[in-house]
């Protein structure tokens, strides 16, 4: 390609520092180098994650500013660095912000999805050999979660990287790059839900309704999905739930308004949120004996949790997930083959398509709670 070793300018949507607006800018892009692959952005979904650290609720203080956000993308392959050998001009990909080395322990082990060869670089927003590919105004600009999709271009290590079947629709598929992939193995890969069991669902964004998605495809009997606002319970239904509860509606907790219901509780709770009140409430909603609570949703950096050890002692348990617990690189093309074959719901999840101008008309039905996903397309 005509660009391949050269800078490339274009448009991106800057995050210049927390709780402001992001800024449409033009930057500069430097060429990848060892180990790297740039990319031609299509499509990004707009996550609540990107919304959290925009609203100063990071999960990881080390985040640096200015950045450029986004994490849930699709596109092609443009150029590639010296050693990669994987990827080449015209590729259909989606970025990855779980890598995948298959070299680190953690990628040799079948017990965590969890990579750890980049993973100090991600966190504080720059590439592997710790500088940045961006530069808008004459100053670096930082990664996010190893991808920065909010831009036309973007550069990633191989690592951070997966090849799709070409035909799949890079506007639609976006969305399997987070929160699809994630509340989907949440279910299946970190609970193991059992066929005929009882789930209940904190929260119905994109990552609780794709978590309702999971507990039915994995044969839960009877699905609860739990949200303060009366506008998902429809949505909830045609994502598999079979009931809904409003918090807001009952004059007890919740957790005893769904042991009430379930005669004891649940067989699995899913917090969808980041809130740590909605995670102790998740919790308690456990059975005793078996009960098991998967923490989804991230909550902001320095926020803890408080729970009884009684209420450990007595058999409930709880865990974490990152990326529904899928081995990146293996299973995000599994996923997309799933969508081709209309086993999977993809475009439910997309409420409207933007262009990158209505970025921060976006962040703000995602604070309002309007609709599902949007996404960008370039």
């Amino acid at each position: 390609m005509a660009t391949a070793g050269k800078p490339i300018v274009c448009r991106a949507a800057v995050a210049w520092e927390p709780k402001k607006p992001v800024t449409i800018e033009t930057i500069e892009v430097a060429p990848p180098k060892a180990r790297e692959v740039r990319i031609k952005v299509i499509a990004n979904g707009v996550c609540h994650s990107d919304l959290s650290v925009l609203d100063g609720k990071s999960w990881d203080p080390r985040i640096k500013w200015p950045m450029i956000l986004g994490h849930e993308g699709a596109g092609i392959v443009e150029s590639v660095g010296e050693g990669v050998t994987e990827y080449k001009e015209g590729d259909h990909v989606i970025p990855l912000y779980q890598p995948q080395c298959n070299e680190c322990d953690n990628c040799k082990s079948t017990k965590t999805n969890i990579c750890n060869k980049i993973r100090q670089t991600i966190a504080i927003g720059v590439m592997p050999d710790n500088t940045t590919r961006f530069t808008c105004k004459g100053q670096p600009v930082h990664h996010f979660m190893g991808t920065s999709t909010f831009s036309e271009y973007t550069v990633v290590a191989d690592i951070s990287l997966c090849k799709i079947d070409p035909a799949a629709p890079l506007e639609k598929v976006c969305l399997i790059g987070c929160g699809i992939s994630t509340g989907y193995g949440a279910a299946l890969n970190t609970a193991k839900v059992d066929e005929g069991s009882t789930c209940a669902v904190w929260g119905l964004g994109a990552v609780g309704l794709a978590t309702v998605m999971g507990c039915k495809a994995a044969g839960a009997k009877r699905i609860i999905a739990v949200d303060l606002n009366p506008e998902k319970e429809e949505l909830a239904k045609q994502f598999g739930a079979t009931e809904f509860i409003n918090p807001s509606d009952h004059d007890k907790p919740i957790e005893a308004v769904i042991g009430m219901k379930t005669m004891g509780g649940c067989d699995f709770t899913f917090e969808c949120i980041g809130l740590v009140s909605t995670i102790r409430s998740a919790f308690y909603s456990c059975r005793e004996g078996w009960g098991k609570t998967i923490v989804v949703g991230v909550v902001p950096a320095g926020q803890e949790v408080s729970i009884s050890p009684l209420a450990f002692n007595v058999g409930r348990t709880m865990t974490g997930t990152v990326f529904g617990g899928w081995k990146s690189k293996e299973g995000v093309p599994k996923l997309v083959d799933l969508y081709m074959k209309n086993e999977l719901m993809v475009d439910e999840f997309i409420s409207k398509m933007i262009d990158l101008d209505g970025v921060n008309d976006a962040f703000d039905l995602l604070r309002g709670g309007k609709g599902i996903r949007s996404v960008i397309k370039f």
